[in-house]
């Protein structure tokens, strides 16, 4: 590693620093590898000790939820928040900002009503999901069909489906990774194609959520060129749950669903970008990334308000350092991740002449836990030496994980096109009970645990911006995902 620093800067800005809080994890036990205590190294531990000592990465969320709010791709709400970040990183000083245009597809979620007609009549809460046609105007009434899984109800004959709502109860088990919902989200997103194959005239699922309020998670889900299109839904887990306990009594259950959920076309959005730039390596580039739009029923403050306060904060805290890092920090803000990683798409054709030029990416998209692990993907014969390069991290209550990160949403197209990743696995416990709904507020945020996905991130983007190991190639699984 080439050192940029000198032993006096960085004793200047231990000095600078010594008055920060102390909230650093208790450790229970000793790391498991040696602690890198190099000059970059422990430059890397005073940007982590500074971002836990700041409020900086809540103030941004707060500001995004409050001065904007709710912002779907493709909206008005979506532009507001386009210009929120672009001024919002030109006062934080960055070298850089510029946005680049998107095509987004419009979507307008309307109204959706639910309620069983018999044998038991009751309300339901539902909510379109993304994507989703509208019902006839005077609405569906028919029998629902119930199948446990997407696989169930793959496997079905359509002779129990014809004609009827079809009904996915899959629940989404609770964990730290957040695994469960890669096990159900299936039933979400393609769903409606396998229903109307077998003639079903609507879907509603349980939501996909670990939740017990009775609020419906919303999330995109998809049609197919050449089957019909059905409309779909999601009942909040309560809903779900009565449901079953009706079935119980009877098997015939009657539903009826009225929505006016309508697409409207393709709209212009912008990827936001900001740049910390290289003092010796300029057109290298780390990237950290966050996706700037969010669903319409929340605030959008844990998906991804809190990515975008926390990959801001670290890059800001390396904009201030008295000597910039060798390579170029890219801060990405991502248009229209929530309905098809859009704007990620857009983002690597626009810049595939220089995708070889991207020393390794990574994204935040997974709420505001703490961070508890880092993952790569990068050269096999190399990574050792990453994992001793950022051994630091530890000291902040983040282990070195393994090989086989995927980067999150949208930088996961990125290995595929040759650019190394990174998974910061932030704690995902509660995510999943506020992902995608109204409860998706401020509240739910504690800006401690903010502050330590932020220092990590700072810790991860400035060594990455000093290293000279070299990367490439990938793990070969990986460039085949």
């Amino acid at each position: 590693m080439k050192h940029y620093q000198t032993a006096s800067l960085v004793g200047a800005i231990f000095v600078a620093l010594v008055g920060c809080q102390n909230i650093l994890p208790t450790q229970t036990s000793a790391p498991k590898v040696v602690i890198n205590n190099s000059d970059d190294a422990q430059i890397s531990q005073q940007l982590a000790k500074q971002a836990l000592s700041s409020r900086l990465s809540y103030d941004i969320v707060e500001s995004l939820t409050v001065e904007v709010g709710p912002r779907l791709a493709g909206t008005e709400k979506d532009i507001v928040a386009v210009e929120w970040a672009m001024e919002k990183l030109w006062l934080m000083g960055f070298d850089k900002v510029y946005k680049e245009s998107v095509q987004v597809p419009a979507w307008s979620r309307g109204t959706a009503y639910a309620s069983v007609v018999s044998p038991y009549e009751q309300p339901l809460v539902v909510t379109a999901l993304g994507g989703s046609i509208a019902t006839p105007v005077n609405g569906i009434q028919a029998p629902i069909v119930r199948f446990e899984s997407l696989e169930e109800l793959t496997n079905a004959s359509p002779g129990r489906i014809e004609g009827k709502i079809v009904f996915i109860d899959h629940k989404t088990e609770r964990h730290i990774t957040g695994k469960g919902y890669g096990e159900s989200v299936g039933g979400r997103s393609r769903g409606a194609i396998a229903a109307a194959e077998k003639g079903a005239v609507a879907i509603v699922i349980r939501s996909i959520g670990t939740d017990h309020d009775r609020m419906a998670h919303t999330g995109m889900m998809r049609y197919q060129e050449g089957v019909p299109k059905i409309p779909a839904a999601a009942m909040s887990n309560p809903d779900a749950d009565l449901i079953n306990a009706m079935l119980k009594r009877d098997p015939k259950v009657v539903l009826s669903l009225n929505m006016t959920s309508e697409n409207q076309g393709i709209a212009t959005s912008y990827n936001v970008i900001a740049e910390v730039t290289g003092s010796s390596k300029p057109d290298e580039i780390v990237l950290i990334g966050a996706h700037l739009d969010s669903w319409d029923e929340g605030t959008g403050a844990i998906d991804d308000g809190a990515g975008v306060a926390i990959v801001t904060t670290a890059a800001k805290l390396i904009q201030d350092l008295p000597q910039k890092p060798a390579r170029t920090i890219r801060v990405v803000l991502f248009a229209a991740e929530e309905v098809g990683i859009v704007g990620a798409k857009a983002y690597a054709e626009q810049h595939a002449d220089e995708l070889d030029k991207h020393y390794i990416a990574a994204e935040s998209d997974f709420g505001a836990g703490p961070v508890y692990q880092i993952d790569f993907n990068v050269n096999p014969a190399t990574y050792e030496r990453v994992k001793q390069e950022h051994s630091a991290m530890t000291l902040f209550g983040v282990e070195i994980g393994n090989n086989d990160a995927s980067g999150g949403p949208d930088v996961s197209i990125l290995p595929a096109l040759g650019v190394p990743v990174a998974s910061l696995r932030q704690d995902g416990t509660d995510y999943f009970d506020y992902h995608h709904t109204p409860n998706d507020t401020l509240d739910k945020i504690d800006p401690k645990k903010l502050a330590q996905s932020a220092a990590a991130y700072a810790q991860f983007a400035y060594m990455m911006a000093q290293s000279e190991i070299d990367l490439r190639p990938l793990k070969q699984k990986e460039q085949q995902h």
